[in-house]
């Protein structure tokens, strides 16, 4: 489909509406009016999925600011839809806001100073005790208020949060339809969460099992694999002494005193000389007197301490592969607030080990290991001193403790880190994905292999339930046995024309609100899903699956997902997975991956190392088209230092642009603008319009295969040289104020001028769009980003020679250099000169010869003659009296 709006094929224009003065301050609110009321960007329903190029915007989260890596990576997306809609595509460029979750319940705590208590009733009409205005609220005096209450504040704030983030996109320039918005916690992104998950269910896909899993004592909730984030954390190894039945102690090394009393064996290697004799022996526990039995595992590592580990359930993930694969008893002793658990355990018989049991229940695991350590160090089961030491531990990446592994009841869905075959396929689930990102092109490419090794080291499903209150609820309800015992595995579920719905306020099917919680009634589940769980299905939220299936069929599966690169295996393959199990496809065929924003000292921008810098007052001191050509001159997949130093190129590039298209497009002097290439008759014109299809045929190239940054420099390189080299050359000849020159030639360089900038500002639309419509308006009408990305087929009937113009550029610069280095005005004639160039150059710069003469001033002989050399050198001139300069007036 062609852009509605496009005069191509007219030659003949007329003369340009230029303003006296140009500047490119204000013309962000000018045009942002401009293109809101005209609809540029608005998406055309009444299409074909063939005339459309679909984008599954990254939805941002919207707890807090944007910071300029936002600015950097959605610059990116945008030249892509702008590119795309000049390419004739009816593009769909959705915003959606990623509202759920645990950001925005912590944000909504910090801003109103009040915490979730879903014991409490509802209040109406509650007034929080902040709003906005507290420094900090500590979590001890935050005001606890009931769970309905507090969602109707997290709703409130989010849509504050979301206007403002509107109003930076569109300061930006963003090519966004606003009508096409959603929300992740919005009613249709939770009818598609809850439908997508109801679906898993009843394939098989989704589950429900009682498991050991990472849990963040802060946030009391379930981690899931792809949120972990390793971090050293500070500690300390103490040797304890294991008594063996031989009367042989067994010394094991060990940073969890505290999980002594959850002990089940001692392992060592199969082939450790050291322990074979123990293996099928028993040993008696320091401190509580558990026996526990000497196993043989081939994960347990020789030289690392003693060699030999004790098994707890759970101080880590290969206690859990342990306790799996040699069938050991469950001894948990931690609770979900990381305490440990009040009541002594029943495997704990030894009368002192139920004593020092007692002085450690209810401990957080800090003190309880300082008791643990004091007791052994007065027994002497303690050998030596503690040893300092840092270890790699997991934390959850939005957290500041270290995870525990407790044993709780969650929901996955299958995602081929456990063996799963589909009823439909041959293959495993694991095979099956990987196969898919195959399929998938990732720009820049070497980025599959993050994706590859990310479903190749996957080892467990996908948890998806979460231990929270704001966000999309699980769609489920568990029948009560008549003695009120909750049956988990009798789910209840309701049909798809019901959603979305909250179970812990919508009664299912063939049951009353009087039935909740009583015998015979049912349960609510009272989890909601991880973020993700709804992110995943971005495509078909922001598609209108379930909601628009016109709109659905017409822009699903989509041609882009761009995203950051720290998301691949959470966001990228998370929806790769649901489109998957869905829809038994892609949902999209293109993955653009950016690359990260770097602060001075070459680490990573992020809001948690509070390095970020927010980026309105950027684009209040550079100017949008400013910061977008720093975004812009980042490749995709690379880092990029933040760096005002090219916000400050750029906006000189922006105001050349409108500078030299004023002075281009006026040397007709109130005459029509005549665009026919067929009046380009002078070879240096010629010449000039050779690079320009070179330029586009490179820029075209560069973003068919999603390099941006490649067709902006390739633009910018080509206007700046055109602007200090071919407009200086020929502006004597198209003002042509002496008449020295014939209509024809003085039409030809006009033509040329006017056909550079008309293709140079549509070349540039993608990157500086406020600039490029601002010249655009002065001779055309209708929008610049409405219009085709140029092509050469109306510029082919120009025969000209490249060399011709690189041949003037070259003797330019050095005849200027003359005059620089004799420290004298550009406008002081050479009484004559003469040039010695390559012998290829001579009968090149005989076609310009004429054209540089005037515009060097040279007022006598002009000599070009060969050279030996491969260099252009000036050998023999006379400089004349600068010319007086004129008076100001």
């Amino acid at each position: 489909m062609a852009p509605a709006n496009d005069e191509a094929h007219r030659t003949k224009l007329p003369a340009p509406t230029v303003p006296d003065r140009v500047s490119a301050d204000g013309l962000e609110e000018k045009w942002m009016a401009q293109w809101d009321e005209r609809d540029i960007y608005a998406f055309n329903e009444d299409t074909t999925r063939q005339d459309v190029y679909s984008i599954d915007t990254p939805p941002p989260t919207v707890s807090g600011s944007l910071h300029v890596g936002h600015v950097f990576s959605y610059t990116h997306t945008d030249t892509v839809a702008r590119y795309q809609r000049m390419r004739g595509k009816n593009v769909f460029y959705p915003m959606g806001w990623d509202d759920n979750g645990l950001p925005t319940e912590r944000r909504v705590q910090n801003y109103y100073g009040v915490r979730c208590d879903p014991s409490l009733p509802y209040e109406e009409d509650f007034e929080p005790p902040f709003k906005g205005t507290a420094k900090s609220v500590k979590n001890k005096d935050q005001l606890p208020i009931s769970r309905k209450n507090f969602i109707e504040l997290c709703q409130t704030l989010t849509v504050e949060d979301e206007k403002g983030f509107e109003e930076l996109w569109r300061r930006l320039g963003l090519s966004v339809d606003w009508s096409h918005t959603y929300q992740t916690i919005g009613e249709r992104a939770q009818k598609v969460a809850q439908a997508g998950f109801l679906r898993n269910l009843a394939r098989g896909e989704a589950y429900q099992a009682e498991a050991p899993g990472l849990w963040d004592v802060t946030f009391q909730t379930a981690v899931a694999q792809a949120e972990l984030e390793p971090r050293e954390y500070p500690g300390h190894y103490h040797s304890f002494a294991f008594h063996g039945e031989d009367g042989e102690d067994i010394v094991i090394e060990t940073t969890r005193p505290e999980l002594l009393p959850a002990c089940v064996a001692l392992i060592a290697h199969p082939d450790d000389e050291r322990y074979k004799d123990k293996f099928g022996t028993t040993v008696t526990s320091p401190g509580f007197g558990v026996e526990v039995p000497v196993l043989a595992h081939p994960l347990a590592e020789m030289d690392k301490g003693s060699g030999i580990a004790m098994c707890c359930t759970f101080g880590d993930l290969v206690d859990v592969q342990w306790w799996r694969e040699l069938d050991l008893p469950l001894r948990s002793v931690l609770e979900k607030d990381g305490r440990i658990q009040r009541g002594v355990p029943e495997w704990i018989t030894d009368e002192a080990g139920r004593e020092l049991y007692k002085k450690c229940e209810g401990a957080t695991t800090f003190s309880a290991r300082q008791t643990i350590v004091d007791a052994l160090s007065e027994s002497g089961e303690m050998i030596g001193e503690p040893e300092a030491t840092k270890r790699m531990t997991n934390f959850f990446e939005k957290g500041d403790k270290p995870l525990e592994i407790v044993t709780s009841r969650q929901w996955y869905i299958r995602n081929g880190g456990k063996e799963f075959t589909r009823p439909s396929s041959q293959m495993n689930l694991n095979d099956e994905l990987l196969e898919r990102g195959k399929q998938l092109q990732f720009h820049p490419d070497f980025m599959r292999v993050r994706y590859d090794n990310w479903v190749q080291g996957l080892n467990s499903d996908w948890l998806v339930s979460r231990q929270r209150f704001f966000g999309v609820p699980i769609p489920v309800w568990y029948r009560i046995d008549e003695d009120g015992n909750v049956d988990y595995e009798d789910v209840l579920t309701p049909s798809e024309d019901a959603l979305p719905i909250d179970p812990t306020t919508d009664v299912p099917e063939g049951f009353e609100e009087s039935q909740r919680n009583q015998p015979g009634g049912f349960a609510p589940e009272v989890d909601i899903m991880d973020t993700w769980a709804t992110s995943s299905l971005s495509p078909q939220v922001a598609g209108g699956w379930l909601h628009d299936e016109k709109l659905f069929a017409n822009v699903y599966p989509m041609d882009l997902r761009p995203q950051g690169q720290d998301i691949i295996r959470t966001w990228l393959f998370s929806t790769v997975l649901r489109a998957h199990l869905e829809f038994d496809g892609l949902p999209w065929k293109h993955a653009a991956i950016s690359g990260w924003i770097l602060d001075p000292d070459r680490k990573k921008m992020s809001k948690s190392k509070g390095n970020v810098v927010t980026p309105m007052g950027l684009l209040d001191k550079h100017g949008s088209d400013a910061v977008r050509y720093w975004a812009a001159s980042a490749r995709l997949g690379t880092d990029a230092a933040f760096d005002e130093g090219q916000m400050k190129i750029g906006r000189r590039l922006a105001i050349k642009l409108l500078n030299a298209s004023k002075f281009a497009l006026t040397m007709g002097q109130g005459a029509d603008l005549d665009l026919n290439p067929l009046n380009v008759t002078e070879d240096l014109d010629r010449a000039i319009i050779a690079q320009l299809r070179g330029v586009i045929e490179t820029a075209t190239k560069a973003m068919e295969s999603y390099d941006h940054t490649r067709a902006l420099e390739t633009t910018e390189t080509f206007f700046w040289a055109f602007c200090d080299d071919y407009l200086e050359l020929v502006k004597e000849r198209a003002y042509n104020r002496d008449g020295k020159w014939t209509p024809s030639q003085a039409m030809s360089a006009r033509t040329a001028l006017a056909l550079v900038v008309d293709n140079v500002v549509r070349l540039f639309a993608p990157f500086l769009p406020f600039a490029a419509e601002e010249v655009w308006s002065w001779y055309r009408s209708g929008s610049v980003h409405n219009a085709h990305w140029p092509n050469t087929l109306n510029l082919e009937d120009v025969d000209g020679n490249p060399a011709v113009m690189e041949a003037a550029s070259e003797a330019l610069v050095r005849m200027r250099r003359v005059k620089s280095e004799a420290k004298v005005s550009p406008r002081t004639p050479f009484l004559h000169v003469t040039l010695e160039v390559p012998a290829g150059m001579v009968d090149l710069l005989e076609l310009s010869r004429e054209d540089l003469a005037l515009v060097t001033h040279v007022e006598g002989e002009f000599g070009i003659r060969p050279s030996k050399e491969d260099s252009v050198e000036v050998v023999d001139f006379e400089l004349g009296e600068p010319p007086a300069r004129k008076p100001r007036k």
